[in-house]
């Protein structure tokens, strides 16, 4: 079994759809739990018990949404005491207004000082998000669950 953290923020509601079908990816996969909350609702205890963590985020002038920069400010300190969250596997999803990589190396350069290990590209969509995009998430969910499930990550 495998415990997926998905955290996110969305003012416009675009992330909050991809975090819905991310954690509908998660849900899909047999024994996989699926833990999503809101950035500003999300500690270190959700970090230091999940197997695995899909980070959604809007791409705010070519950076992350503050609240998830502020996830990472609250729990970084003491989650350097604690071994497990070493090398636990990350992918991010980005709602982007303009290209969305900015917003992705901003995410991916804190997740190095953890530091977490990046499993997957990130999925980046720009403007409204259509049905291959909400599909690209599922997926991405899915296959945290199934990596973390079967000890691939």
């Amino acid at each position: 079994m495998s415990r997926i953290l998905v955290i996110h923020h969305s003012q416009s509601g675009k992330t909050a759809r991809l975090a819905e079908e991310t954690a509908r990816g998660v849900r899909s996969i047999e024994g996989a739990v699926c833990l999503a909350k809101h950035a500003s609702q999300a500690g270190l205890e959700d970090l230091l018990h999940c197997d695995g963590i899909l980070i959604g985020s809007p791409e705010y002038f070519g950076y992350m949404a503050g609240i998830i920069k502020d996830f990472f400010d609250r729990t970084y300190e003491d989650a350097r005491k604690h071994q497990e969250i070493f090398k636990k596997p990350y992918a991010l999803f980005i709602s982007a207004g303009n290209d969305g990589a900015q917003a992705a190396l901003s995410i991916e350069r804190i997740c190095l000082g953890y530091p977490f290990k990046k499993v997957a590209a990130p999925v980046i969509i720009k403007g409204e998000p259509g049905a291959e995009d909400l599909k690209a998430c599922f997926e991405l969910g899915g296959a945290m669950a199934a990596g973390c499930g079967l000890g691939i990550f």
